[in-house]
């Protein structure tokens, strides 16, 4: 299983959106997004689009207005984010399409693929946007606490 890119920047833009929510109703523009993304605006469109059409996002005021989380964060699971681009997560081919395989009835290996796989569905359903951006505050707030202990060296 192969997380493609669309996947991981739709991540990167829930996140960001998630860190902004408690900032004000009025959302962020895709410009912003990629720009603190470090991501080609260009490429957020059919990424920001597909987050439109699954409901994970919604424009803050209309036409004309950024983008904000359509649901509270601890709702929004990393599964939602990758539904929003692809099927069911599947290691490998037979796992959710076994009547393709001649063997799959006999297949031993099988049952470890969808064991394997179920264990990361279940990982990627039980991890919400509000767990990421909780470590992501902690990451910030422990490189703070350690630029100030530098600081107070010199």
């Amino acid at each position: 299983m192969k997380v493609n890119t669309k996947i991981r920047y739709g991540l990167r833009v829930m996140i960001e959106l998630g860190l902004h929510e408690d900032h004000d109703n009025a959302g962020m523009f895709q410009k912003n997004i990629a720009e603190n993304q470090q991501l080609s605006e260009k490429y957020l469109d059919p990424i920001i689009s597909a987050l439109k059409v699954s409901g994970l996002i919604t424009n803050a005021g209309g036409k004309k207005s950024g983008y904000i989380l359509n649901k509270p964060r601890k709702e929004i699971t990393v599964y939602d984010v990758y539904r929003s681009f692809e099927p069911e997560p599947s290691i490998i081919h037979c796992v959710n399409k076994p009547v393709t395989c001649f063997i799959s009835r006999i297949c031993v290996a099988n049952e470890f693929w969808m064991g394997l796989n179920d264990n990361i569905t279940k990982y990627l359903k039980k991890t919400t946007l509000d767990d990421i951006i909780k470590k992501h505050k902690k990451i910030l707030e422990n490189i703070r606490k350690a630029n100030n202990k530098t600081d107070h060296c010199k």
